[in-house]
């Protein structure tokens, strides 16, 4: 395990352009539209189910779906208002849900649930999670509550503020401003897990964030510095660079007795716990050539992307936006239109310039390597997709393909500009479907 003073890392990975201009930009509310559209499955597994009717009155923080089954999350409303109607609109990552329609009254009213007293147990703590609907912040919105509790337990929580993706920065800003919430999520996460340590895991390109949060170490507790690259953030990456524990190949972190969350998750726990808040409002960044007002904002849950833009876009009319990201450009979705709505895992809306993208046209590999070199889970991004070409899709699953995180480090090295991640993925969603035995 490295000491406090040295810097985390793990072998592999690149360095892309870190782009974080709005860093220095501290978090404001955002403007909220008049009509909310409420995705109904915000995160891993079934969707939630909804419990309101076409003309009903909601409250702000007020439950209206519930779990649909043992992997899914509760959806509170995000505002006061009337239930209007239920669409089915697209998602960030090029599906389709429900979405429940409310039409704000701009009151805010509130029904939150009752704050838990200060000793509650983990097992209060984790129905509380589950109460206020809280999942996996950093992108994979899994619910927290099952999270934290693994087979067989775990000694060491891992808390992820490494931010390590390119133009987001809400959560160094989130650090940086809730530090103290921050904290005592993380403590609450560790009651509720059981475990010995924690570590909150920061990049030391965010030297406030770090700083801010120096003064609450202390009771198993302890805030580590990592080495600015990429993908320091990815799970099995993290807990190597904070630990020195390796989590093999189809194994979960769990396995060797780790359990990672996002810093965003822990506050959101803090506010459920101490404040009785549901889970329906985030910080989001903002940034690109194609937006005036960058930054970082509290965002509601259901605020379509088209209602971010146009309050972001300022006076850029001459300026045209070449591509829309719902999260960073190396892991995050382009959008096709801006239908899609926020949700709990919404990190970032990138609107970018013609000058921020590359329109480079692949061309033949060259086979220089660099993917195999770079790859953080040591696999052959190249032979993987020679294996796709081929519809050779059990050479794929023997090249291990499946424990691909889909970072985007062979893409982004590739000189040749091979779509090396969508061969992955393909190659994933045909061995699900039971192609290529």
């Amino acid at each position: 395990m490295p000491h406090k003073f040295m810097l985390g890392t793990f072998r592999h990975g690149t360095h892309p352009p870190a782009s974080k201009g709005t860093a220095d930009i501290p978090l404001s509310p955002a403007e909220v539209p008049e009509e909310i559209r409420l995705p109904l499955s915000q995160h891993i597994g079934a969707p939630a189910r909804e419990i309101v009717s076409v003309g009903d009155r909601v409250l702000e923080g007020q439950l209206v779906a519930e779990p649909s089954g043992y992997v899914s999350a509760a959806v509170h409303s995000p505002v006061s208002g009337i239930v209007r109607g239920f669409v089915t609109l697209p998602t960030a990552t090029g599906g389709k849900c429900r979405h429940i329609v409310i039409e704000n009254d701009f009151l805010y009213e509130k029904s939150f649930l009752a704050p838990l007293p200060e000793d509650a147990d983990a097992e209060a703590i984790k129905a509380r999670i589950a109460e206020a609907g809280i999942v996996g912040m950093g992108g994979a919105g899994f619910p927290t509550h099952i999270k934290l509790s693994p087979r067989g337990g775990a000694d060491i929580l891992v808390v992820n503020g490494a931010e390590c993706e390119p133009y987001i920065t809400c959560d160094c800003r989130l650090m940086t401003e809730k530090a103290e919430e921050v904290a005592d999520g993380v403590r609450l996460l560790k009651r509720a897990l059981g475990a010995e340590k924690a570590f909150i895991a920061v990049e030391d390109n965010k030297r406030e964030a770090v700083a801010a949060l120096r003064p609450f170490e202390g009771d198993g507790l302890e805030v580590v510095r990592l080495r600015v690259k990429y993908p320091q953030g990815a799970e099995k990456q993290l807990i190597y660079a904070v630990t020195g524990r390796k989590v093999p190949p189809g194994a979960l972190p769990a396995d060797v007795g780790c359990v990672v969350d996002n810093v965003h998750t822990a506050y959101a726990v803090s506010r459920a716990v101490r404040c009785g808040e549901p889970l329906y409002m985030r910080a989001l960044t903002v940034a690109g050539g194609g937006v005036e007002k960058q930054g970082n904002f509290w965002v509601r849950s259901g605020t379509p992307y088209s209602f971010v833009y146009e309050k972001t876009r300022g006076d850029l009319a001459e300026t045209v936006t070449d591509k829309v990201i719902s999260g960073g450009p190396m892991m995050g979705f382009a959008q096709a239109g801006l239908e899609a709505c926020c949700t709990k895992t919404t990190s970032a809306l990138l609107f970018l310039d013609a000058k921020q993208i590359s329109r480079a046209a692949a061309s033949e590999c060259i086979n220089c390597g660099r993917c195999f070199r770079s790859c953080p889970m040591f696999l052959s991004p190249r032979e993987i997709e020679h294996a796709v070409l081929d519809e050779d899709f059990a050479r794929a699953e023997k090249l291990n393909v499946n424990a691909c995180i889909e970072c985007g480090t062979c893409s982004y090295v590739c000189p040749a500009k091979r779509p090396l991640v969508q061969a992955v993925r393909l190659a994933k969603k045909t061995l699900r479907r039971g192609g290529g035995k």
